[in-house]
């Protein structure tokens, strides 16, 4: 897609009617599993409405562990919604998995918004650096882009007994 028109689909960090509609039809196929190891919908609740709302996301991998960014940053619906819901929210790839998102520190951002905009060529319009960087570049726009880390109940399991060995 071309970055003009892409920017313009979601002017001021809001999607316009057009991005709304392809971003409808987007979850729908990203819901049923197509690529369903990058390609994901986040179901999350409304915070004033209370309903599921769903937003279509590409998910990176980074040494096995998965995570959700937000290319335009963390004044967006989807962002507000899941700190209303305390990180709560339903992925859906082919599969329905009830997750938890956490926020990850800045510090650790620049190597997964890396293997995030090379996934999502979509995103580079808005994320305002090379996907060829290196990751000091990434360091200096880490702190503008939020990163959310995908945990399940295995993987928060997994985490409070390696905590505990320590």
């Amino acid at each position: 897609m071309l970055p003009d028109f892409t920017r313009w689909l979601y002017r001021g960090n809001r999607p316009n009617a057009l991005a709304r509609a392809m971003n409808r039809v987007s979850a729908v196929l990203h819901s049923l599993g197509i690529a369903r190891d990058y390609l994901v919908t986040l179901e999350v609740t409304g915070r004033r409405s209370g309903r599921a709302i769903s937003f279509p996301l590409v998910m990176a991998v980074l040494d096995g562990e998965r995570f959700l960014v937000s290319m335009l940053g963390e004044d967006v619906a989807w962002v507000r919604n899941l700190a209303a819901a305390g990180g709560r929210a339903v992925l859906r790839h082919g599969v329905t998995e009830s997750v938890r998102l956490e926020e990850i520190p800045v510090e650790r951002r620049p190597r997964v918004l890396k293997e995030y905009l090379r996934r999502a060529p979509g995103a580079r319009p808005h994320v305002p650096i090379d996907k060829d960087a290196p990751l000091t570049e990434f360091a200096k726009i880490a702190p503008r882009i939020p990163v959310f880390r995908v945990l399940t109940d295995a993987t928060e399991a997994s985490a409070a007994r390696a905590a505990t060995r320590q």
